[in-house]
């Protein structure tokens, strides 16, 4: 490791070689004075910190650095930017005692403060702290861009400012981005950045970063990025790199200047952002990062409304509370220099017109408001920012469409061939034909009686022939294959109208074609965001198939587990993922919560709001499949058990994964809704956990008595350790302030749905409105297993 920082420090940093430099302890006046070509370095006294001229591709700076890791902690600073120094640059104690750092012999002093002692008995000493120290001078007092541990970080009303000058953290509250705009106020003053992890602030508090331990004595620092984050970096001496402990935004497009005027910063989750243009302007030829509009406004204007769009800079941003949206609306319309305005959907009035300029614009899934930007009234663009509606509806719309009509014959001869033909044929095989229609018309309406197909909406699934699915796949090829299970295998393909479908070939269906029309007219009846929708269905040549909507994300248990751990019924229906740079995208905590809450509406919506008692009966990962925006779709839900309301199941064989079926499935009890509650906890729990509930975790418990959802309650419950359980693979991304408010509803909701008993689980509707916080959660009993006895 030794010899890698030395290589690392040689070629990046041009420093001294080893032969030529110079340790100190202490720089005093008989070694004045100090030169850059000297090659001397002074160390702290156990060598953490080092201080000393630095070479530079365009000069020399004086700077304070970790002494192995070459990371500067604190420079001679101008300005907020790095003061870079000459050959002729010097260090000198003069006979009066001033500390003075010059670029030339008879220069000004660029020393900051000004840093004057006794010249016989003071020296320039460095502090295990890497507090550079002279006198009664310190510097401590006087940050760049870094606070390092124990450092006070309110002295003098000191302040960081980034290495490119524009953004400062002022009174040790605020961030500012050029000395004008805050766009980050903490709670509280920070006061100390300890040795643990954590940051004390004036009011008694700490904010706790992700590698805080009483123990670990690791290198950390408090570092004002250029980017306009303030950051708690931790040293990893495994992986020998910093990695980001804290940050005080964790969403990047809030900080200010990223983007010009009129542009909307956009970020991916990293710490990357991007400047796109709202629909009416394009790229300024000024500047790349700024947008300017296409149309100039005339008297004819008209509003396109962007979802998630929020601006944060404008000659006016107060709240105007308004009684509803259309008067909102006329506000903007009456002044001439309104641009826009913002507007919340949540009852309360939130109104906020943008005048003059619009200046920090983002879009986040976490803001409440839409944007209505003002155009004229000719301009085509569409908006390009969408989706704050489709969150708000509870079902899918549905999409009619009606086959193209044949195309006209242009031979009016054929025509009238044709008419006379079937009139002859009539006329003399009448009694014939009117036999025949008769017998097929009797079967038919009988058919459809029993069955119910009268009842199907219009628009609904559509009968597809053999030919055209077996089309449709490519003579279902393996190449087309993207789905095996018990009911059957699951293919893509592409109908001819360009819609991508998941086609399933069902094989074993048990009870005959009344059973299977049956289900397939009581699926056709189901409308919801998060139920895979079903298009079509075919039924001939003995063939049994259903056409669904294709889900291009693939299913929840490739993005939750490793490879390998699979839980297989024989039910998955699988569609193929959608990877990133060739790994599947890590699910951040927003993203699982709106996972869980939209699974619960669903499986509630098929408890509660069906004409038929649906029960699902396999609610696993693997049958969850994710959309394009991760909104879940649940699926291999129309061939469960369906039964009337006021009936009771009993089921003749066991159905469901083993792990997520409910204890009343081995003890032969009745099957209510209750079963599907089960599994859904199982499954929220793993949301959680980032675990199959088979894999056991850091315990002492024998694995023949381990039990998913106990350890869980004793993590939470009993040693009150909630990080033990969260998924290793985003626990760094858990803040508690923002997240531990979700997070514990998610496992109090999934304790709740795992008891033994099901008359003591709630039922679907109350676990959504638990997810959703609308209800009280009481603390739940700890869930057992019939066949295990509690400790």
């Amino acid at each position: 490791m030794s010899l890698f920082y030395l290589l690392f420090s040689l070629i990046l940093f041009l420093g001294p070689s080893p032969s030529s430099q110079e340790n100190l302890t202490s720089f005093s006046s008989l070694k004045s004075p100090w030169l850059p070509t000297q090659g001397k370095i002074l160390l702290s006294p156990n060598s953490t910190f080092a201080a000393g001229f630095r070479a530079l591709k365009n000069g020399f700076t004086f700077s304070v650095w970790y002494n192995n890791l070459q990371t500067v902690v604190w420079s001679a600073n101008r300005d907020g930017s790095p003061l870079f120094l000459s050959n002729e640059a010097s260090l000198v104690i003069t006979s009066t005692g001033e500390l003075r750092l010059t670029n030339s012999s008879s220069g000004t002093n660029l020393w900051p403060g000004g840093a004057i002692g006794n010249s016989n008995s003071i020296s320039l000493a460095l502090n295990e702290t890497g507090n550079l120290v002279y006198g009664n001078w310190e510097s401590f007092k006087y940050p760049t861009d870094t606070f390092l541990p124990t450092q006070i970080m309110n002295i003098n009303g000191t302040e960081l400012v980034s290495n490119n000058g524009k953004f400062q953290f002022s009174n040790s509250t605020s961030l500012v981005f050029n000395k004008s705009e805050t766009y980050y106020t903490a709670t509280s003053s920070l006061q100390q950045l300890t040795t643990d992890g954590s940051v004390a602030q004036v009011n008694g508090a700490s904010i706790i970063s992700a590698d805080f331990s009483t123990t670990d004595s690791r290198l950390r620092r408090l570092t004002l990025d250029d980017d306009g984050v303030l950051r708690i970096y931790s040293f990893d001496p495994n992986l020998g790199q910093w990695f980001v402990a804290w940050q005080a935004i964790p969403e990047l497009c809030k900080v200010h200047g990223l983007c010009g005027p009129n542009a909307i910063c956009t970020s991916d989750g990293s710490n990357t952002t991007s400047c796109e243009c709202p629909p009416g302007f394009r790229k300024s030829s000024a500047n790349k990062d700024a947008c300017e509009r296409k149309i100039p406004l005339s008297r004819n204007t008209k509003f396109l409304r962007l979802d998630y769009v929020n601006f944060t800079g404008g000659l006016d941003q107060r709240d105007l509370k308004v009684r509803n949206f259309s008067t909102c609306e006329a506000s903007c319309l009456n002044k001439t220099n309104c641009l826009g305005f913002m507007f919340k959907y949540d009852g309360q009035g939130y109104c906020v017109l943008q005048l003059e300029r619009m200046l920090y614009g983002y879009w986040s899934p976490g803001t409440e408001t839409a944007m209505f930007l003002r155009v004229d009234s000719s301009e085509q663009d569409k908006s390009n920012f969408s989706g704050m509606t489709s969150v708000l509806e509870t079902t899918c719309p549905v999409r009619i469409s009606l086959p193209l009509p044949p195309e006209e014959s242009n031979t009016t001869t054929r025509n009238i061939a044709i008419i006379c033909t079937l009139f002859a044929a009539e006329l003399i095989s009448g009694v014939l034909f009117f036999w025949a229609f008769l017998k097929k018309y009797i079967k038919y309406r009988d058919m459809a009686r029993t069955l119910g197909l009268e009842f199907l909406p219009a628009g609904g699934p559509k009968r597809f022939t053999y030919a055209e699915l077996k089309a449709a796949t490519d003579d279902f090829s393996n190449a087309n294959a993207i789905g095996r299970g018990g009911f059957g295998d699951v293919y893509r393909g592409e109908l001819p109208d360009k819609r991508i479908v998941a086609i399933k070939c069902l094989k074993h269906v048990t009870g005959g074609d009344a059973e299977f029309w049956a289900e397939v007219t009581i699926i056709a009846r189901m409308h919801h965001l998060n139920l895979v929708r079903l298009w079509g269905f075919c039924a001939e040549k003995g063939q049994r198939i259903l056409v669904y909507e294709y889900v291009p994300n693939g299913s929840l248990d490739k993005y939750l587990f490793p490879a390998g751990q699979v839980a297989s019924s024989g039910s998955e229906m699988e569609m193929g993922p959608v990877a990133i740079d060739g790994r599947k995208p890590i699910l951040d905590w927003g993203i699982r919560y709106r996972i869980a809450l939209g699974v619960a509406r669903a499986i509630a919506y098929l408890h509660e709001e069906c004409l038929e008692w649906v029960l699902h009966c396999d609610i696993k990962p693997e049958n969850i499949l994710l959309g394009d925006d991760f909104c879940p779709k649940i699926s291999d839900f129309g061939l469960a058990k369906l039964r009337k309301k006021e009936d009771m199941v009993s089921m003749s064989r066991i159905r469901g994964t083993r792990g997520y079926m409910a204890p009343e499935w081995v003890r032969s009890d009745p099957i209510t809704p209750k079963a599907d509650v089960y599994s859904f906890g199982m499954v929220l729990l793993e949301i959680v956990t980032g675990s199959r509930n088979f894999e056991i975790r850091d315990s002492l418990m024998e694995s023949e008595d381990w039990y998913f959802p106990r350890w869980a309650f004793d993590k939470v419950f009993k040693e009150m350790k909630v990080d033990d359980i969260l998924d290793r693979k985003v626990k760094h991304c858990y803040d508690a302030k923002l997240h531990f408010d979700m997070v514990d509803r998610m496992v109090k909701t999934a304790m709740w749905c795992l008891q033994d008993r099901p008359e003591t689980r709630p039922s679907m509707g109350k676990v959504a409105k638990m997810l959703e916080g609308t209800v009280e959660i009481t603390e739940p009993k700890k869930p057992t297993i019939f066949y295990l006895g509690d400790e």
